[in-house]
């Protein structure tokens, strides 16, 4: 994966957000704060609202725009006139499966038929899964949030040339 000298990380929720911000802060990444537009995660899931709101700032140079989310369906139309790559990393079914491996859950979860989110809430008793701050104190330890990453990366049937979040991980 080669990126732009300009980045952009658009996250569709609150988990995958504070998820990209641990790993911003601990400088994990490929790529740095400074490096992305606004320095900081965006949270716009619709192309158009994005190319208004950051693309019309006429940049020069090529930007990436790095897309975590968990649908390979979700479509992301910008106009022809900007210079941009987009590069879509994907946590499916759902982020929460992170939690899942961190807490060694798998084979249960594969027995349990649920969505990952439910399988959180449900069987590990975790009702707020989704939220920013559980998430972010619940990876406080990023070595246990890059552990989760490199075992869904392990046990995940990852389509070829599909990005996951290993990817984006020095």
């Amino acid at each position: 994966m080669e990126l732009a000298k300009y980045k952009a990380c658009i996250c569709e929720g609150a988990a995958e957000n504070a998820i990209m911000d641990i790993l911003l802060d601990e400088d994990l990444l490929v790529f740095s704060r400074e490096e992305m537009l606004e320095e900081s995660v965006i949270r716009c899931r619709d192309g158009k609202k994005f190319e208004q709101k950051y693309l019309r700032k006429g940049f020069a140079e090529k930007i990436s725009v790095i897309r975590i989310l968990d649908s390979r369906r979700e479509n992301f139309k910008i106009g022809k006139a900007y210079k941009i790559d987009v590069i879509n990393v994907i946590t499916a079914p759902e982020i929460e499966m992170l939690i899942i491996f961190a807490e060694n859950q798998y084979k249960e979860f594969k027995k349990s038929g649920k969505k990952p989110s439910d399988f959180c809430k449900e069987n590990l008793k975790m009702p707020d899964v989704k939220s920013y701050d559980y998430v972010l104190d619940y990876f406080s330890d990023s070595r246990i949030l890059v552990a989760a990453i490199k075992e869904y990366h392990r046990t995940a049937k990852i389509p070829k040339g599909e990005y996951t979040l290993l990817d984006l991980l020095k």
